[in-house]
């Protein structure tokens, strides 16, 4: 098959999906992406997939835009003639649905990751596009032989219960996976105690939250480390503006390590790792820090709670909480025998659940049902 996936940025493209695409080129397709060319492009290129920029700006709720959007997409899936398209987030799935069914094409997967920040964020904003939202999801998550791909099991029961898709089109492949090699159980031997969230610098994310509890954590145990890693997300509506940033930096209760490539590395400096997000799709954050043998503080929210078995491998709290934010983290901060405990866990969790492996069988599986059933005179384009 000739293969297309589209979606807004090459960054996410690179850091959840490549894996899976050049699998499904060593399988024998012929893969394209379609993307915003940034920095990453590059290491799309040198994988040896093709690459056409299409800009679409994530933050627009511009109708021009959109509308040439699809116009753009239409001249590329008729010129191109995919034999399946591979929508990442919602934006992608929208316009892209629309131009596959202008274009003929039939065989869609649609993958919703996080759900997007309309479906997630309580703000005004949020509020007021949610009924259109609703409109768009009914109309185009789940057209005729399409397949959606959902990453946690709380997605697919809410998505099934409010008819957005068709139960027997859902197929739950968990995350983007963790290379177990790569990641792995290391010893520790800095001094104190180091305490980790990795995620893109948002609201949604419950930074917010995360550095409260590292103030009020910090009056008792002045050694231990709490540690941001990663960057700003202009594009998202829900970003963290530089002000407020540079404000928590001069504070000095929690440390802005910016945005890094060598994560195997980064996680080798945790002893924990914390993300208090108000909803994810499946974090690989998590996995990762799973991998690593590290326990976690999260919270109980559709993704978060996929990744944990409370008291098992890590700790789950309630969202937008501070309280028992902080008081979870202490009780790992008090208990090395626990922290090592929960990490084996977590570790045994990802070799079996996780693995970079399982979700590309999973997803070349989908990819060969489509084509089957094609083969089989089922819908085409």
């Amino acid at each position: 098959m000739k293969i297309l996936y589209l979606i807004t940025e090459d960054w996410f493209f690179c850091s959840h999906f490549i894996e899976r695409a050049i699998a499904a080129k060593a399988a024998g397709h012929e893969i394209l992406v379609v993307t915003q060319r940034g920095a990453k492009g590059a290491q799309i290129l040198n994988a040896g997939l093709r690459l056409i920029h299409v800009p679409l700006v994530r933050r627009s709720l511009n109708p021009i835009s959109a509308a040439w959007a699809v116009l753009r997409l239409i001249q590329i899936y008729l010129r191109e003639r995919p034999d399946l398209v591979h929508h990442i987030a919602m934006k992608p799935i929208f316009l892209g649905t629309l131009a596959a069914r202008v274009a003929g094409i039939r065989r869609v997967v649609n993958a919703p990751v996080g759900m997007g920040f309309v479906y997630t964020s309580k703000g005004l904003l949020a509020r007021l596009l949610r009924p259109l939202f609703w409109v768009l999801m009914h109309t185009l998550l789940n057209p005729r032989g399409s397949k959606v791909i959902l990453e946690n099991t709380d997605d697919c029961a809410a998505l099934i219960k409010n008819h957005y898709v068709r139960e027997t089109d859902i197929r739950l492949i968990r995350g983007a996976g963790v290379d177990i090699d790569e990641f792995r159980p290391c010893e520790r031997t800095h001094g104190g105690i180091v305490v980790m969230l990795v995620a893109r610098l948002l609201w949604d994310k419950g930074v917010g939250e995360y550095v409260e509890a590292a103030r009020l954590l910090r009056v008792n145990n002045p050694q231990v480390r709490f540690v941001l890693v990663g960057s700003p997300d202009f594009q998202n509506p829900a970003h963290i503006p530089q002000v407020q940033l540079d404000k928590w930096r001069q504070q000095g209760d929690v440390e802005l390590w910016g945005h890094k490539e060598n994560m195997p590395e980064v996680w080798a400096q945790a002893d924990i790792a914390c993300l208090p997000s108000y909803r994810e799709g499946l974090p690989k954050a998590l996995i990762e820090a799973l991998a690593t043998g590290l326990p976690c503080v999260t919270t109980d929210v559709p993704g978060c709670r996929e990744v944990l078995a409370p008291g098992v491998n890590g700790l789950l709290v309630p969202p937008r909480e501070v309280e028992p934010l902080v008081k979870a983290l202490q009780l790992l901060i008090d208990s090395p025998e626990l922290r090592a405990q929960m990490g084996s866990q977590g570790r045994h969790r990802a070799e079996v659940e996780f693995s970079s492996a399982i979700v590309i069988r999973e997803t070349l599986s989908v990819y060969q049902e489509m084509l089957n059933q094609a083969c089989a005179g089922g819908p085409d384009r």
